[in-house]
């Protein structure tokens, strides 16, 4: 099972294994606080991408076409593979900073992932 959750939010005991998937770490919270096992920045978008799309919800369509497109040509897609074969074995948390909840890096990769499981 793939979830995503803001990172802020406090962790609880049902997300099993936490991912950050930003590139940058989120301000303002300890490591300690985070409880992530994996800081995945390789997963991220783009610096570029990231700030051409701003968390506009009116460039959302586009901005997980030209995400999808990132990770597929930066050969992260055997990554997603990879996660998604973990995540029929046990839950995964794919944790972000972005305070848009639907629109957001993590809600693509959970989006990729369960297409592929």
């Amino acid at each position: 099972m793939i979830r995503i959750k803001r990172v802020y939010r406090e962790p609880s005991s049902r997300e099993g294994v936490r991912i950050l998937v930003d590139r940058v770490w989120p301000r303002g919270i300890s490591k300690e606080r985070a409880r992530v096992v994996e800081w995945r920045k390789d997963l991220a978008p783009t610096t570029s991408l990231r700030k051409w799309f701003g968390h506009e919800s009116a460039r959302w369509n586009e901005f997980r076409r030209r995400y999808r497109t990132e990770l597929t040509r930066s050969g992260m897609m055997d990554e997603l593979r990879k996660l998604a074969r973990l995540s029929s074995n046990r839950t995964i948390t794919l944790v972000y900073s972005a305070a848009d909840e639907e629109h957001n890096q993590a809600a693509v990769l959970k989006e990729i992932i369960d297409e592929l499981v």
